[in-house]
């Protein structure tokens, strides 16, 4: 690890001067080490008072206090406590066990001394406790009901510290059935079907019982709604159950709504919910119904997912005039995102539009996109690439270097205490404003923390999409261990731009980085599938934990390409679906539509973490030959798995675009533009 800081703690009298210097080294790793130790030794209740007194000053001995309170919080008393928060006012570690302190006192029930230590930053479970507090000392206030009312008509399901709470309201009488009707819509709403039943418990009979079969609807969808009222409600719950029941059965869905709308008559915007549910779910699958349902699908309830779908499925059919119409469809911003740009541009051109071809990709092209380096290779036209880079003096660098969290984080991360690291981190880029929090992550890649890149870049401090942000490409892109990489991609015959790309895709060159699915390491590959892989290549399995070592990792993992990459015949977009899918779905998915062209495949695969992962990782690989070589291998060729002499491959020049590319959300967003537009020059 390229280590470029130098934090130096000098203590006088109690007082801690922090030092940054943005020099070659990193922080002492005898000093890495006895904090690390001391950590340890403190969460153990084996930190001694001579070990301690020897890092009086040091940043992390908040953090060291905190593990030594932690461990025994039941036998703490207050005035520890207490001297901990004075001492660290403002702290992460304070903040964290002040909670853990205020939990420990709302289980005994010591609400004296839970309001001497409230704050008014708590989780609802806490809120909920404070309210029982505040209830224990006397007769509640207005304001005391209108706190406890707004958490019952959340609609959330709540902890059981508000069963007092919640008993309170109803017994004065504030839970009226309006009151609780509240809570019944808006946990209906969030489909949570237990609060429903709760929340319905103090009705009168016949409410009772109707919400009560409200709830079974949503749970198991039947036809008994013959005695329901015909109102707005009774009509609301219909389409939310429908819309659940699609998910599993979208034509049991569709069926039981026309058996229910001559009943209900439900109105187009509940109608509309039930059949976008039904349309998307048969779209996902491309079930034979899926032109037809999309088209029953009120314009009212189209949204920017399901106009790509719709657009998706046309297609995957080869019906160019259907998928035209509905790219049209889409509102302007999403129509301007480069996917849409360049499909657009693709159908135009196999009409014989050439014209309105050409602008479009010409568009397209000026973005770093996937998109944008294919509509490029449509016109023979370089890759657009219009690197930034944060240039910040030492005296600046320091000056950020120096903030306390920062210095805290900086620390944790080293020492390998990611978790508390990533609280620090998130503290100290709360106080930052752009410049500011540029330079932190550029001083994060410096120590070897690149993922910071990766989270804190693309946005500005208002939250809003910072474009120019995305063009920061050497932080973004980081090159670690690349001797390693070029080695095992020669050793296996493959392209190490496509192994730093599947790097920066799976962990953001993160070695300690494991997945919910137990993946780990740089390659994110499960221990089964490594301890395989070193078998077959003759080296020495250490366990599960060699995976984290980066060297195994990419050595592992560079096999691992190379293996997909003969099961599907040098084809790289096949492999990388199937890196991250599995083979079964790539098989099945070419099963159904492998005539189509690779561009065309890759849009149709039904998975969106496939689908986008893909793109990705392919935008990402020219990213990576940008850094590696200064020109790339041409993506509609290094999809293929084909090499291309010099004179074919694609260089790069700087062709910003006219306007800017639609505002793109998190790759869980629902809106088309999600993870097109940062392809490449997104996350």
């Amino acid at each position: 690890m390229n280590k470029a800081l130098i934090l130096a703690c000098v203590t006088c009298l109690g007082t801690t001067t922090l030092v940054a210097a943005a020099v070659p080294g990193g922080a002492s790793d005898a000093v890495l080490g006895r904090v690390d130790q001391a950590l340890t030794l403190a969460e153990q209740g084996q930190l001694d008072a001579a070990t301690a007194r020897q890092l009086r000053g040091d940043p992390l001995v908040p953090w060291i206090d905190y593990a030594t309170l932690h461990r025994d919080l039941d036998n703490v008393d207050p005035a520890t406590v207490r001297a901990f928060l004075e001492r660290n006012p403002g702290q992460v570690a304070a903040a964290m066990l002040r909670d853990e302190w205020l939990a420990v006192l709302a289980q005994r029930r010591d609400w004296k001394t839970f309001r001497a230590f409230r704050s008014d930053a708590m989780s609802p479970k806490l809120r909920c406790a404070d309210l029982d507090a505040r209830l224990d000392a006397g007769e509640p206030d207005v304001r005391w009901y209108d706190a406890a009312l707004a958490l019952w008509r959340s609609g959330d399901a709540q902890p059981s510290d508000c069963d007092a709470v919640f008993a309170q309201l109803a017994s004065s009488g504030k839970l009226t059935p309006d009151v609780r009707w509240q809570r019944i819509d808006a946990a209906a709403d969030a489909v949570d079907t237990a609060v429903m039943r709760a929340a319905a418990r103090g009705l009168p009979e016949d409410q009772e019982a109707q919400a009560q079969a409200y709830a079974r609807f949503i749970d198991a969808p039947s036809d008994a709604v013959g005695g329901w009222p015909r109102n707005a409600r009774s009509r609301h719950i219909v389409a939310i159950g429908l819309a659940k029941q699609a998910r599993r059965d979208p034509d049991g869905a569709e069926a039981r709504l026309a058996r229910l709308q001559p009943t209900l008559q439900l109105g187009e915007a509940d109608r509309g919910r039930a059949q976008y549910a039904i349309a998307l779910w048969t779209v996902a699958s491309y079930l034979p119904a899926s032109a037809r349902r999309l088209a029953a699908v009120p314009a009212s309830a189209y949204d920017a997912k399901l106009h790509e779908w719709q657009a998706r499925e046309a297609l995957a059919r080869g019906d160019d005039a259907t998928a035209l119409k509905a790219i049209a469809a889409m509102d302007p911003a999403q129509r301007a995102d480069p996917r849409w740009e360049y499909f657009e541009a693709r159908l135009r051109e196999r009409a014989g539009q050439l014209k309105a071809a050409d602008a479009l990709y010409r568009q397209a092209a000026t973005t770093a996109t996937y998109h944008g380096f294919l509509a490029a290779d449509r016109l023979h036209l370089p890759y657009s690439i219009c690197p930034l880079e944060v240039n910040a003096g030492a005296s600046e660098r320091a000056q950020i270097a120096a903030t306390p969290a920062l210095v805290r984080a900086f620390e944790l991360y080293q020492i390998g205490r990611n978790g508390w690291a990533e609280k620090e981190w998130k503290a100290a880029l709360t106080g930052f404003d752009d410049r500011q929090r540029q330079i932190a992550v550029l001083l994060a890649n410096q120590i070897g923390w690149y993922d910071r890149a990766t989270f804190a870049l693309g946005k500005d401090a208002s939250g809003q999409t910072a474009p120019d942000e995305l063009r920061l490409y050497t932080l973004r892109f980081p090159l670690d261990h690349a001797d390693t990489v070029r080695a095992q991609a020669r050793r296996n015959a493959i392209d190490p731009a496509w192994v730093a790309a599947e790097i920066r895709a799976e962990s953001a060159w993160n070695p300690q980085a494991r997945s919910s699915a137990d993946a780990r390491g740089l390659m994110q590959l499960l221990p089964s599938v490594g301890q395989h892989l070193a078998r077959t290549l003759g080296m020495p399995w250490g366990g599960v934990a060699s995976l984290f070592d980066p060297r195994t990792s990419i050595t592992l993992g560079s096999a691992f390409l190379r293996q997909m990459l003969d099961r599907y015949d040098g084809r790289i977009y096949l492999a990388i679906g199937a890196y991250n899918a599995g083979g079964g779905p790539v098989s099945r998915w070419l099963a159904q539509r492998g005539s189509l062209d690779p561009d065309l495949w890759i849009e149709t695969v039904p998975y969106q973490e496939t689908r986008d992962y893909i793109m990705r990782v392919l935008a990402f690989s020219v990213i990576y030959d940008w850094r590696l070589s200064g020109k790339a291998t041409p993506l509609s060729e290094r999809m293929l798995g084909r090499v291309v002499a010099d004179a074919q491959q694609q260089r790069f020049a700087c062709a910003l675009p006219t306007t800017a590319p639609a505002a793109s959300t998190s790759p869980s967003s629902s809106t088309a533009a999600s993870t097109a537009t940062q392809a490449a020059s997104g996350r």
